[in-house]
């Protein structure tokens, strides 16, 4: 409740600054607030977000417009004049100016290229000549270097002439003539040794270092497994290139797991806010899945016309069809949700299929025994209770039923625990064995398997 009141006290200080019209004061006031409530003031204020930005600091500027969301970075960029666009782009630290301008069109990253200052420019474009989704587009060019021979007095003085243009100084990296990463040392270690000791001494040659083409999805894992706050990137030849930050990092892992999501729900990553993507761009990302999808129940419609003569003959079969159906996608939904998330925490590798397999065969063997047993269950008693009647061969139905689930629950959980591993083999997007596409295959079987069932209990009865 105290941080809502906080919100709108900062938001009714802001209205009346706004209004006072006076500059100055609209300056004071905006350079004096955190930038993260900056942020928040330019999402609940979008009428004003361009003078928002146009009255901080141009430093102040940055920070907050690096935290803002893709679109609205791309509303301020078109709506603030030409100068200070070009003011704010060139104050940007070299990574975040190449996440912004790698979701825009070709056409304007051009245009906004040439408003870069040379060093700058050049810095963007070699960043954005790595592969897409490499750790190269994530890196940072401005670090702190010494020497191995360097004194503790000269690597303060190191860090005090150059440290302000780097994105952290919390690791020293240490290189030869070359280029070449040796070692690098955190700042504590050099703040704790007398002025006198060299580098040298400092040294323990164990250091983590990301190649520039290495996945940024690698990148994620390092992170996670080493407590650092930034790790060297450096090339084939292990000449030191940057840096990259545990908050590159941080977004990295978000928009993977966006993306992840939107897979998982049957549909194409979306590259922009779903409220900033056009009609057209959202169809696109959209139809194609739910086409394949269609053609996948199209299977089913003619597994079920194959057995049209067993439904006309049994009735009573019909019934059921939708809760043989949904138990498998269910299922089969749920084991590929589990093993997706797995290996995208690195939990499980495609070596493990086996150790997965065997899991799912226990597991949906179990699974399906009890919603069998709940299936034959409710038959009994709705027979026995005479809410309907099943006909005379109501306990044969039961036990179809009853095999029909465990055997469709147990398909489903292989299906889906397996096809995402397959997808990784194949060097495929695990994600892309989305929960519809799994059910829409277990779907197709599961009628097979249905009516093999009552063919086999019910045959010389009911079929």
């Amino acid at each position: 409740m105290a941080l809502e009141l906080d919100d709108i006290s900062l938001q009714q200080k802001f209205e009346e600054v706004i209004a006072s019209e006076d500059k100055l004061a609209i300056q004071e006031f905006l350079n004096n607030q955190n930038i993260s409530d900056v942020a928040n003031l330019i999402y609940d204020n979008p009428d004003y977000e361009s003078q928002i930005i146009s009255h901080l600091s141009i430093h102040r500027a940055a920070g907050v417009f690096k935290i803002l969301d893709p679109g609205e970075q791309k509303r301020i960029i078109k709506n603030l004049p030409a100068f200070t666009s070009a003011e704010l782009l060139n104050e940007l630290p070299a990574d975040d100016r190449v996440a912004f301008l790698e979701a825009l069109p070709n056409s304007t990253v051009r245009d906004l290229i040439k408003t870069l200052d040379p060093d700058e420019r050049k810095i963007t474009l070699e960043l954005l000549g790595y592969p897409e989704n490499s750790v190269g587009r994530l890196m940072n060019p401005d670090y702190v270097y010494v020497y191995e021979y360097n004194t503790v007095k000269e690597v303060i003085e190191t860090i005090r002439r150059f440290g302000s243009n780097s994105e952290t100084i919390d690791v020293i990296y240490v290189i030869n003539y070359k280029g070449e990463l040796l070692d690098d040392i955190r700042i504590r270690d050099i703040i704790l040794a007398a002025p006198e000791v060299k580098v040298s001494e400092l040294m323990d040659d164990r250091f983590i270092a990301l190649k520039a083409t290495d996945d940024q999805e690698i990148a994620n894992e390092v992170f996670k497994m080493n407590n650092r706050v930034a790790l060297p990137v450096t090339d084939e030849q292990n000449i030191l290139l940057g840096i990259i930050t545990i908050d590159d990092v941080l977004w990295v892992a978000n928009e993977e797991f966006s993306e992840d999501i939107q897979k998982i729900g049957g549909t194409e990553a979306l590259e922009e806010p779903y409220l900033d993507i056009s009609i057209a761009k959202l169809l696109k990302k959209r139809v194609g899945w739910l086409i394949l999808l269609l053609l996948g129940e199209m299977l089913t419609a003619s597994a079920m016309q194959y057995f049209q003569n067993e439904i006309e003959a049994a009735t009573v079969l019909a019934l059921f069809i939708p809760l043989i159906m949904s138990s498998g996608g269910n299922s089969g939904s749920q084991a590929s949700t589990l093993i997706i998330q797995a290996m995208a925490l690195g939990e499980l590798t495609i070596a493990d299929w086996w150790k997965v397999m065997r899991r799912e065969i226990i597991t949906g063997f179990l699974l399906g025994a009890v919603l069998g047993c709940i299936g034959l269950i409710r038959i009994v008693l709705w027979q026995k209770l005479q809410i309907f009647d099943y006909g005379q061969y109501w306990d044969l139905l039961s036990y179809t039923i009853f095999f029909s689930l465990m055997g469709i629950v147990l398909w489903g959980s292989l299906m889906g625990s397996m096809l995402p591993i397959i997808l990784k083999r194949l060097k495929l997007d695990p994600a892309a064995s989305s929960a519809p596409f799994v059910a829409t295959l277990v779907d197709v079987t599961g009628i097979v398997l249905y009516f093999s069932m009552a063919y086999l209990f019910l045959h010389g009865k009911l079929l």
